[in-house]
């Protein structure tokens, strides 16, 4: 399941919270360059593999890797290290990601969204900063040119000094693809970046994400409840229910696995010839 060709490894993940067992031994691999896709029904611990691989929690049990300029970084153990969290640590690594609430700064401007997000790359040195040197203003127009460039890529450049807030819904979304993308990450993680989008939106989004992967080298990993957007870009879907993995594969042998149909569907009673919800 993991191999030297996959970007991210994440071998037999547990998450425990109290007495509850969100996930159970969960493994699966995302290819270097591939669109790969988490889904499964409501509760089914998406979000919590999410939030695993992204820092926001210390898994229980399994481990986690990225290749990093040919060797195997253990997310795990960078994340076990950090006393108040590594959430950090782990997007200097190259992991970046969406939310399912959006979660921009709505009160600074859409090109400040996108300079704060690439705050690591600046010169922190206090005085550097103060006397505005050469070596500041250089990195500080770097991180301007790429933050324009990136919001020309998602099609918000006229809106570059416009309130976050004040964008519409769909630009948004679009607006924190951008964010994450101009920290050039090995992995975006797009936790259902098509909710709340009308149709069209979402037909934008998926030819979004297909040049991601194909004009700037991206690999995606992303969860969402849109079937339709998920079986139109993906290379490769793994399906949850219940914190496990029932069944990996391409989007033709997900859609027409009897486990997924049952974890989705439910199940026919053939006492009672009713569905049962599974």
């Amino acid at each position: 399941m993991n191999t030297p060709s996959h970007l991210l490894s994440v071998r037999d993940l547990g998450m425990r919270f109290g007495g509850i067992q969100a996930l159970s031994k969960v493994s699966f691999g995302v290819a270097e360059g591939s669109i790969s896709a988490l889904i499964g029904p409501n509760g089914a611990g998406k979000t919590t593999v999410f939030n695993c691989v992204t820092g926001f929690y210390l898994p229980s049990t399994g481990s986690m890797e990225l290749r990093v300029d040919g060797k195997a970084q253990d997310l795990g153990a960078l994340l076990a290290s950090q006393f108040f969290g590594g959430s950090h640590r782990i997007a200097r690594v190259g992991i970046a990601r969406t939310f399912q609430n959006i979660r921009l700064f709505r009160d600074m401007t859409v090109l400040e969204n996108l300079l704060v997000a690439q705050h690591h790359s600046l010169n922190h040195n206090l005085l550097a900063g103060f006397f505005r040197t050469a070596s500041y203003r250089r990195a500080e127009q770097a991180a301007i040119d790429n933050a324009i460039a990136w919001l020309k890529v998602v099609g918000l450049r006229e809106s570059a000094n416009r309130l976050a807030g004040t964008l519409p819904y769909g630009h948004q979304r679009r607006l924190e693809i951008a964010r994450a993308m101009c920290t050039h990450p090995r992995l975006i993680c797009l936790d259902e970046p098509a909710a709340g989008l009308n149709p069209r939106e979402t037909q934008e989004l998926a030819a979004l994400i297909r040049e991601l992967r194909q004009d700037y080298k991206a690999t995606v990993l992303l969860i969402e409840h849109d079937m339709s957007l998920v079986m139109g870009i993906s290379d490769h879907i793994v399906v949850l229910d219940q914190g496990k993995v029932i069944a990996a594969g391409t989007p033709q042998v997900v859609a027409n696995s009897p486990e997924v149909i049952h974890a989705y569907l439910g199940v026919e009673d053939k006492q009672t010839d009713t569905v049962v919800s599974a």
